[in-house]
């Protein structure tokens, strides 16, 4: 492949990855508004945990550096709970 063929499958899938945390994110604000019908509080440390559990499988699974992939998440579920508690 040339290298304008290896950038245009990077863009194409950096688009993915924003598009599943678009999707992820759509998720999480239904769980929000679930969890506000329902008056449970934002934080579940019991999730947070089994999904950076996963997180961590996942990065082991695909040969990819679990810390960085750790951190991510960590990054998308806070900014999910800082959402939630501004929607309340």
């Amino acid at each position: 492949m040339s290298l304008d063929e290896l950038r245009e499958e990077i863009r194409t899938i950096d688009r993915e990855i924003v598009e599943k945390i678009a999707q992820r994110t759509y998720v999480a604000d239904t769980i929000a508004q679930v969890k506000a019908e329902r008056d449970l509080p934002t934080t579940d440390e019991e999730q947070e945990q089994a999904v950076m559990d996963r997180a961590g499988e996942n990065a082991e699974r695909f040969d990819v550096d679990a810390n960085l992939v750790k951190a991510m998440f960590r990054l998308l579920i806070e900014l999910n709970k800082v959402k939630q508690r501004e929607s309340r």
